[in-house]
């Protein structure tokens, strides 16, 4: 699938996400969904919103009679590096700006930075894709991405004590 047409679908995931547990209030969606502003919630909607992406693709990759371990190794790993991409780049605009004087603004940043963590995710995973990864590396992208799954849905019930998991005031 090419890079910016993934990227396009996972910015559609990321939006829904963003709204659909506040749309619905479906309890169900809650360790998926946005349920509060907070940066913690965003990395979780851009994890899922990348792998829900990332399933939608996988029909074009098996239909090159791939191995599903180099599609799904790169995904995975690129689901566990797009939140952090989307945490660096957001506060490049506070870093050499200053908060946004007006929020439409914000909300264009906002769309330009999951945008681009989506373009970002496809580049790693396409260059992973091309490169025999060993088996040591295999497992550390597994373990982290079960690790990432594990924080998002544990802490959408019960947040520690760090900042970074509360909506801004």
């Amino acid at each position: 699938m090419n890079i910016l047409l993934k990227a396009f679908i996972y910015l559609i995931f990321f939006s829904v996400l963003h709204f659909g547990y506040d749309l619905t209030h479906l309890s169900f969606l809650k360790p998926f969904c946005g349920t509060d502003e907070s940066i913690f919630q965003h990395l979780k909607m851009a994890f899922w919103a990348y792998l829900l992406a990332s399933l939608i693709e996988y029909p074009v990759f098996k239909g090159k009679k791939k191995k599903y371990e180099s599609f799904w190794i790169p995904r995975f790993f690129s689901a566990t590096v797009v939140p952090w991409t989307i945490f660096l780049v957001w506060y490049l605009a506070p870093a050499t700006v200053g908060k946004f004087r007006l929020s439409y603004m914000e909300l264009i940043w906002a769309l330009v930075v999951s945008y681009f963590s989506g373009l970002a995710g496809g580049v790693v995973e396409r260059n992973l894709e091309e490169h025999r990864l060993s088996f040591c590396f295999k497992v550390l992208v597994v373990f982290l991405t079960v690790v990432s799954a594990f924080l998002y849905i544990t802490f959408t019930y019960n947040l520690p004590w760090v900042d970074m998991f509360r909506a801004p005031e």
